[in-house]
């Protein structure tokens, strides 16, 4: 296999030793909040850890270009954020660490790790844009979707797609970029950064009213030059594997192709999983199977299948790993040994004919409104 045809797949050991503290779901501990007997933070390392470990047994990881970065430069986040953040960030870092925004704890040295984190995002961006690859997956630890310009949130510390986004134009002249963010959470950071600009289009399926609670409504659509260029698609709680599909084939790639991008980043967030801890929505392995197959046909018309996986959100230490698996199975064309032994139950659990009719009528009333 040609180096111009793999996949490859970014990881760095450090990501994983990111510490955010004890807490309970999101809620650290304190006042009526016990420390849990297990665990600590749902944003630990674990889950990204299967993921990863998986790949390894399975022998998938041996079939990809694996790499680590370079942790992003004081010039690649000023493209992203300001002065006052970064060095805000750096400070604390340097101490015990803190708080950078709600939800946003880091322990020292948090500063260090986020920037790899973000290189991660970036080198994978750039082996894409520059054609070394045709697709690769970062697993980017912590998350950026949710981090403003000036504020982190969510868990997230570094707007991680952002940066690299703004690097590739910069250093290879990349054009028109389509982010879709399928994280069970609204996308808030990455619409923040680019919610006036026309050449990145950003579309975010999210469980609505989860993650902010206060944004990822249809109204929000862009201002100024990017007017009509911020596409959120909002899913009720509940939505299962047939509801995501449907969203993808009404909603989100005919926007892919209207817009034609030069690249496609997924924010790849696996917390749409059947049994995630902080969402209720009812996706599994082959559900993101699926939705990329649905990403990386529409590459292939449009920006000769040029797509990158950043990693977001995904809390279940069980069913991640196989999520995590069958995407970047699905990217690389190769398919292991590996069989999802929650399949059975899950696709067993999904909803009824009934509730997904009603859903499905959802998605019909956001795609006509969407369309307007």
């Amino acid at each position: 296999m040609s180096e111009q045809t793999r996949t490859a797949f970014y990881h760095d050991e450090r990501c994983l030793w990111h510490s955010t503290g004890e807490a309970v779901l999101f809620l650290p501990v304190g006042g009526w909040l016990q420390p849990l007997a297990t665990g600590g933070h749902p944003e630990s390392p674990e889950s990204k850890r299967r993921f990863k470990s998986l790949m390894d047994v399975s022998g998938l990881t041996d079939q990809l270009a694996v790499h680590s970065a370079e942790p992003v430069t004081r010039e690649d986040l000023l493209r992203v954020h300001p002065e006052s953040y970064v060095d805000n960030f750096r400070e604390l870092s340097a101490g015990r660490g803190g708080e950078i925004g709600p939800e946003a704890l880091f322990s020292h040295g948090g500063f260090e790790i986020a920037a790899l984190s973000a290189g991660l995002a970036k080198r994978a961006v750039a082996d894409v844009v520059t054609g070394r690859y045709r697709n690769a997956y970062a697993l980017s630890r912590p998350p950026g979707h949710h981090c403003l310009p000036d504020e982190g949130m969510g868990f997230c510390l570094l707007a991680n797609i952002a940066i690299a986004i703004e690097a590739a134009k910069a250093e290879h002249g990349l054009g028109k970029v389509a982010v879709l963010d399928w994280d069970v959470h609204h996308g808030n950071g990455t619409q923040a950064v680019y919610y006036e600009r026309d050449d990145v289009l950003t579309i975010s399926i999210h469980q609505e009213n989860c993650f902010p609670v206060d944004s990822g409504g249809t109204e929000e659509r862009g201002a100024g030059a990017g007017l009509g260029h911020n596409l959120n698609v909002p899913l009720p709680p509940g939505s299962g594997h047939e509801t995501y599909l449907a969203a993808m084939r009404e909603i989100v790639l005919p926007a892919l192709r209207a817009y034609s991008p030069d690249l496609i980043v997924i924010a790849s967030g696996l917390d749409a999983n059947m049994v995630d801890p902080l969402a209720r929505q009812l996706l599994y392995a082959d559900s993101f199977r699926q939705l990329t197959a649905m990403v990386m046909e529409v590459a292939d018309e449009v920006c000769e299948g040029r797509v990158v996986a950043v990693h977001e959100g995904g809390y279940a230490e069980s069913e991640v790993p196989f999520c995590g698996l069958a995407i970047v199975e699905t990217l690389s064309g190769i398919r292991t040994e590996v069989v999802d032994p929650f399949e059975e139950t899950f696709v067993a659990q999904q909803p009824s004919e009934r509730t997904v009719r009603h859903q499905l009528e959802i998605v019909a009333e956001l795609a006509a409104e969407l369309g307007s």
